[in-house]
């Protein structure tokens, strides 16, 4: 029997980010993909990919990443560059000031609302019709 070795624990850069957020509230990193999603109350706000936060962005968002001239999140695919547009990398200001932190991770969280609320709803499988009773 094959055992797994034990997850790496974030890196401190990931951890730091829970004082970032702080006053938006609780997040949670989750590792997904070679980075970590990060999370508030469930909702995946932001990506952080090698030691770079990426927030959620949307239509009503994306002027405000394009005034600071924050890039989208992009790696390589099959050898070919691939960009996420839905995430942009997050303003400096994050980093040292309380209140653009909230700002910019309200602004996230909003989006990622958005998006959630824009997806179609999964139909479940129906159950089958039972027999009727005599």
């Amino acid at each position: 029997m094959r055992t797994r070795p034990p997850a790496r624990p974030p890196s401190l850069f990931v951890q730091s980010l829970h004082e970032v957020f702080a006053p938006l509230g609780r997040i949670e990193a989750r590792r997904m993909f070679g980075g970590h999603g990060l999370y508030h109350e469930g909702v995946m706000l932001a990506l952080v990919v090698g030691d770079t936060l990426y927030l959620k962005a949307d239509a009503q968002t994306q002027a405000d990443f394009d005034a600071l001239s924050l890039p989208a999140f992009s790696y390589q695919r099959e050898g070919r560059p691939a960009t996420i547009t839905s995430y942009r990398q997050a303003p400096e200001a994050m980093f040292d000031d309380a209140e653009a932190a909230l700002l910019w991770a309200r602004r996230a969280l909003e989006a990622a609302l958005r998006a959630q609320k824009a997806k179609p709803v999964r139909k479940t499988a129906s159950p089958p019709a039972s027999k009727a009773r005599r």
